[in-house]
């Protein structure tokens, strides 16, 4: 792959064949995930709201169809933060917030990086070389395995942070910030086996988790993440990786990167008015149309849309609804 910000579609598709497809597939649905937003629409009618995001919409000449915010139209950026409150987190903070997390896990600050104002009145930070010091009790295989999960992700810029969302500028490998990038940096730091390797960063992908509404966004925040394993083997074998294993990081983030309403844990606008058909004592049909009770009174548990499933990996792969997970 090549060293943008930008992943292409039509790169995908053509260097790395069946990928793009298991990246748009919905695993709760066993159909493509869908667009879910109007700002595609003037492209026609495969491309409204409802309609599932097929590989033939975004490649070949439609491969610049979907790109990342910063590339965006500014009055469409605007528009999108108004009607879908998307707002995207310059990496400095997500940097800063992420610092917050492990200073709680390790005990202490400064782990991964320092925190530093640049000259100019922006902040950054400067990546400490050494490495990772784990605290009594607590290994590097613990940092792992812990779950991570990122609300409403986006992009994802808290999982990966290839590149900073706000200004387009590609983030060095080694010098990444983000929940996922910081467990592949222990990784990296710790095994030398590719085979070894591999399963330490399988287990990376499974317990790191984000969900999204918007169906662009969903499919940037995948490839970000699958990109991300390209690059981090690459740059610690100085080779890529096989197809085969591409594609299994691939079936990870498809399940753990979904789509869904984070207000109510089903798949966007799934849920609405449903019709029952009885037959009463004389022979009739009766028609009863009945609200979503989850909708009408709040209730996160009783809805009557999609509830979307997840996979529990520690549990043998095991199916969930997401919204299980959720105390009652």
């Amino acid at each position: 792959m090549q060293v943008v910000i930008d992943i292409l579609e039509n790169e995908l598709i053509e260097k790395y064949p069946d990928i793009l497809g298991i990246l748009l597939r919905d695993q709760t649905t066993q159909k493509n995930i869908f667009w879910a937003t109007d700002n595609y629409e003037h492209f026609g009618d495969s491309y409204r709201f409802n309609s599932e995001i097929l590989p033939e919409l975004i490649t070949g000449e439609k491969g610049n169809v979907i790109m990342p915010r910063v590339h965006k139209d500014k009055i469409l950026q605007l528009s999108r933060s108004k009607e879908m409150a998307e707002v995207f987190t310059p990496s400095w903070i997500c940097n800063a917030q992420n610092n917050l997390v492990d200073n709680s896990w390790f005990g202490k600050d400064g782990i991964f990086n320092k925190e530093i104002l640049l000259k100019n009145g922006t902040k950054s930070w400067e990546t400490t070389k050494e490495k990772i010091v784990f605290p009594k009790g607590k290994t590097w295989q613990d940092y792992v395995c812990d779950t991570r999960l990122e609300i409403t992700c986006g992009e994802a810029p808290y999982l990966v942070s290839r590149y900073d969302t706000t200004t387009g500028k590609f983030i060095k490998t080694e010098d990444r910030i983000g929940l996922l990038d910081r467990k592949l940096r222990v990784v990296n730091e710790n095994l030398d086996s590719i085979n070894e390797w591999l399963k330490a960063v399988e287990i990376a992908y499974k317990s790191t988790y984000g969900f999204e509404w918007q169906g662009d966004s969903l499919l940037l925040a995948r490839e970000a993440l699958l990109i991300t394993f390209i690059e981090n083997f690459t740059h610690k074998f100085q080779t890529e990786p096989t197809l085969k294993t591409i594609q299994n990081i691939a079936e990870i983030i498809s399940w753990n990167i979904w789509q869904m309403d984070g207000l109510k844990g089903v798949i966007p606008t799934s849920c609405g008015t449903k019709t029952t058909e009885t037959t009463n004592l004389f022979g009739e049909i009766e028609k009863e149309e009945k609200p979503c009770e989850g909708c009408t009174k709040s209730n996160i548990h009783n809805h009557n849309g999609i509830y979307c499933l997840i996979k529990d990996w520690k549990n043998k792969g095991q199916k969930i609804r997401f919204v299980d997970l959720i105390n009652k």
